[in-house]
């Protein structure tokens, strides 16, 4: 018997298999979960359909995965249609995780000062606002005890050099999340987030993933840097009737890094003035 046998939800927003939503997906899967999956529509003279076929190669071989369909976070109809198919398959759901943030790349890499009016929309749109919007769509079908997982990353809480717009952004999901918990917590719903330490994933890449590693690694307690494994048990954790009594919470995964108010052993790195 698997924790998650009989339970049924959906992920929103896998790219590859990098994507710390299939690390948390695929925990679910192997303890008996069924779950309908979302990915980034293809351009019409995409005729290759690339997001599909990434997502498709995970989800394909796996039982457990009953459908994966195309879904624009801005676009309500398209969220609409994906949770009218979650409800035709599956009638109720257990648990959703939303797995979704954008931000233009010249707002994203430039100063957030600087970032223009139309990249701060799209990027706090797509990253928190699409977490109400699928909160408020998804909200008939859940069931009692049901669970909302997204992620979020530390620089919504403090300075990230490199992360600019997408912490502004991070920091509204947040408290997004803390909001959602209290308007869905009478219906016995919880709503949470991951906060991931840096891993090597598609966003990774464009928040400079790379730079942050050897940080962590040297400031972190357990002076390490944390693996997809790890943040999909925790993840997983958070979705099943384990956790029914947390809601509103930001589970950090980073080996300790967010408790740290100096650089802990990374002095050790530095030369000692005569």
């Amino acid at each position: 018997m698997g924790r998650f046998d009989g339970m049924k939800g959906l992920v929103l927003g896998v790219a590859n298999d990098h994507s710390i939503a299939w690390a948390i997906a695929k925990e679910v899967l192997a303890e008996g979960g069924q779950i309908g999956f979302s990915h980034l529509p293809d351009r019409p003279d995409d005729a290759r359909q690339r997001n599909r076929r990434r997502v498709a190669q995970l989800t394909d071989p796996e039982p457990g995965a009953k459908f994966l369909m195309p879904m624009d976070v801005s676009d309500d109809a398209q969220i609409a249609a994906v949770i009218d198919r979650a409800k035709e398959e599956f009638g109720t759901l257990d648990f959703v995780i939303h797995s979704i943030a954008f931000a233009p790349l010249e707002d994203l890499k430039g100063e957030t000062t600087n970032c223009s009016r139309e990249g701060f929309r799209v990027a706090m749109e797509t990253s928190a606002y699409s977490l109400l919007a699928v909160g408020r769509l998804v909200r008939g079908i859940l069931s009692p005890d049901a669970s909302i997982l997204t992620l979020t990353y530390f620089g919504g809480e403090k300075v990230v050099p490199g992360y600019n717009i997408m912490g502004v952004c991070k920091a509204t999901l947040d408290a997004c999340v803390k909001y959602m918990a209290f308007d869905l917590g009478p219906a016995g719903v919880r709503v949470n987030a991951v906060s991931a330490g840096p891993l090597r994933t598609l966003a990774g890449r464009g928040a400079g993933v790379d730079e942050m590693l050897g940080l962590y690694q040297h400031m972190s307690p357990m002076g390490r840097n944390i693996t997809h494994e790890e943040v999909g048990k925790a993840g997983a954790w958070l979705l099943s009737k384990d956790s029914l009594g947390i809601t509103g919470e930001i589970l950090h995964v980073d080996a300790g890094y967010n408790i740290m108010g100096s650089p802990g052993r990374l002095l050790d790195l530095v030369p000692k003035a005569e």
